[in-house]
């Protein structure tokens, strides 16, 4: 690698044509810029031709300049990265809950519809592996059910959502026995989510598991199917339940004591999040907080 300053002098030479004007642009002396091009013609070898009112480069001169320019593109285009001047272009992943996840989803697809320089990565992820692959660099963004204790990572209020008792739309639930008697729909977090809810609705209940099991799915998109078609009921967060294609088949119970959840924004919190990225963020918050989340 050679010295930066040596090859401004060189490029400052070859655009110029004059030891003396080279000097003049770098606020340099004139025998500093012949001392650069000197050590670099020991380096390369003869660089340029020394005419008395002129110079000529030879074809390793050539070589060199062309090796300036490359460099220097390349360098703009580092401090273009760093700076994140280009906010909507470049590549931004995200990763969020599954329930969270189906409903950002086709937003997503509409901000980069608008913005086509982006290239948008989404991943559905519990918690502990959002949080594995944002510290690992791998995402730029996250979005976590609990706040995550760590001061490598940065973490705002992005959305409150609720968990629902979820029923066919044809039943009716008065007391535990009507939830006995459907049976649960079970998911990888569902025991947790039911005893939050039904805690509240229903105190001194003798526990979800107790509750005859259904079925069992670990396709959040696919979750509320089973309850559809009167198999059993489940306990979801709001946006799972916004996406089913089929919301005239099921029904929420309205719950007196509601379990309502903060979701956290994720980021490093070592280094500003990329323009691109906060730009993807601020549009998600205000395209969520226009609707109702409970």
């Amino acid at each position: 690698m050679h010295p930066p300053q040596w090859l401004q002098s060189f490029t400052a030479l070859a655009h110029t044509g004059s030891f003396t004007r080279a000097a003049e642009r770098l606020g340099l002396t004139q025998a500093a810029v012949s001392q650069h091009v000197r050590q670099l013609e020991d380096r390369l070898g003869p660089l340029l031709i020394r005419r008395p009112r002129a110079i000529e480069l030879t074809p390793a001169g050539t070589a060199l300049l062309q090796y300036c320019a490359e460099i220097e593109e390349a360098d703009r285009r580092l401090a273009v990265r760093i700076a994140d001047e280009e906010a909507c272009c470049g590549d931004v992943g995200l990763v969020t809950p599954g329930s969270l996840g189906l409903f950002l989803y086709p937003l997503l697809l509409d901000f980069q519809l608008a913005h086509p320089g982006l290239a948008i990565r989404h991943r559905f992820a519990p918690d502990r592996e959002t949080l594995a692959q944002v510290l690992d660099k791998r995402y730029d963004l996250g979005i976590v059910a609990l706040k995550p204790d760590d001061a490598r990572l940065a973490a705002t209020p992005f959305a409150e959502e609720a968990l629902e008792l979820v029923v066919p739309a044809a039943s009716e639930v008065r007391g535990w026995q009507d939830l006995q008697a459907l049976g649960f729909i079970d998911h990888p977090e569902g025991h947790a989510m039911a005893t939050r809810l039904l805690s509240r609705a229903f105190p001194g209940n003798p526990g979800i598991a107790t509750v005859p099991a259904r079925g069992f799915s670990n396709q959040v998109g696919l979750l509320l199917e089973p309850v559809a078609r009167g198999l059993g009921f489940t306990v979801i967060p709001t946006h799972a339940r916004r996406v089913f294609a089929r919301p005239d088949a099921i029904r929420v119970i309205d719950m007196a004591t509601p379990v309502v959840d903060t979701l956290w924004l994720i980021h490093r919190a070592e280094w500003p999040l990329p323009a691109r990225a906060r730009r993807v963020a601020d549009y998600l918050h205000e395209h969520i907080s226009k609707r109702t989340i409970r």
